[in-house]
């Protein structure tokens, strides 16, 4: 059976010791899908050692295909270097959806700490505008402003449109769904109060249980990775007008 899944990369920070003994940071990725009936949870976890690329994005994608994702239909990830090609590559019609959060995260690098806050408001009104046509527009604005002061800035969102304004394409009830922060945030916020409270991890599979006894223990009234998603029958019937048969026969 096909599934179509709308998948999330994440990460977070933990210590483990490798063979030479010494305490070393290393980054946990996640990928998070949603199948068609709706239902959320983590199809993998995998420790990196911060320097990742094309091949290494290749070869975890490759294993969430070969366990049973055979197709995918809005992925979205961080826009680290060659993470949207790998999943293009796997899985050829997805559509990638990079994260607008890190994205003005990332774009405040560029610029100077006493323009965080306007960059981030106006970057942030380009994100939630009603319709692409719109986005562009406020980001046309945001360029005139900040252009001259901050070119690399402005050419990281250039060069990244596509991956962009898709999404912006969708009415209300889509985007909630492809918007994924606060259940990212979440969770990587549980996460490291678990990392934390242990200090550092004799390995990775030591460390790799507790993040995933983290996932199974659901929390109240928070943003959670596993279960249902809301509203996902209005969501669904209004995806299968996007992408047809890739949703109706399966």
């Amino acid at each position: 059976m096909r599934d179509g899944r709308r998948g999330l990369h994440g990460n977070t920070a933990l210590q483990t010791l490798p063979d030479d003994g010494a305490v070393a940071n290393r980054p946990v990725y996640v990928a998070v899908g949603i199948n068609l009936e709706g239902e959320r949870d983590v199809l993998g976890m995998w420790v990196g050692t911060g320097g990742e690329g094309a091949k290494t994005w290749m070869t975890w994608l490759a294993e969430l295909r070969n366990r049973g994702v055979q197709d995918v239909l809005i992925a979205c990830c961080d826009g680290l270097k060659g993470l949207p090609e790998s999943v293009t590559t796997i899985w050829p019609l997805a559509d990638v959806q990079l994260c607008v959060v890190h994205m003005v995260r990332a774009s405040l690098k560029y610029a100077s700490t006493r323009h965080w806050q306007p960059i981030a408001k106006e970057l942030r009104q380009v994100c939630t505008a009603v319709t692409a046509d719109a986005a562009e527009a406020r980001f046309a604005e945001f360029e005139a402003e900040w252009g001259t002061k901050y070119p690399a800035l402005v050419a990281g969102w250039r060069r990244n449109g596509e991956h962009f304004v898709f999404f912006l394409r969708f009415p209300s009830e889509i985007r909630k769904v492809v918007y994924t922060t606060n259940m990212s945030d979440s969770l990587n916020s549980r996460f490291r109060q678990a990392t934390r409270r242990r200090g550092h991890f004799p390995d990775e599979n030591a460390a790799l249980k507790v993040l995933y006894l983290v996932i199974r223990d659901r929390q109240p009234n928070r943003p959670n990775v596993t279960g249902r998603t809301r509203n996902w029958k209005q969501a669904i019937n209004t995806l299968a007008g996007y992408y047809g048969d890739r949703i109706i026969n399966q």
